[in-house]
């Protein structure tokens, strides 16, 4: 084999190893933005879930005070 063949198939070999390495850092790259992607979603969630029970809580509150209303211009 001649030195030139054995350049091309080693400077084949190297560039196969570099993609093959890429895709595989890619894809673990893709999986954890994923994965960040779905915490940041619950993270959401919880948040909107605590607003929503504050609200709640609020309206509540605004609830009894409107009860006592009345009560209070009776007497």
């Amino acid at each position: 084999m001649s030195n030139q063949a054995k350049v091309v198939l080693a400077s084949a070999c190297v560039f196969s190893l570099g993609i093959i390495g890429y895709v595989h850092y890619k894809q673990h790259l893709d999986r954890n933005q994923l994965h960040s992607g779905v915490l940041k979603d619950i993270e959401r969630r919880q948040r909107r879930k605590a607003e929503n029970l504050f609200v709640l809580q609020q309206q509540i509150d605004l609830a009894k005070e409107l009860k006592k209303e009345p009560e209070l211009n009776r007497t």
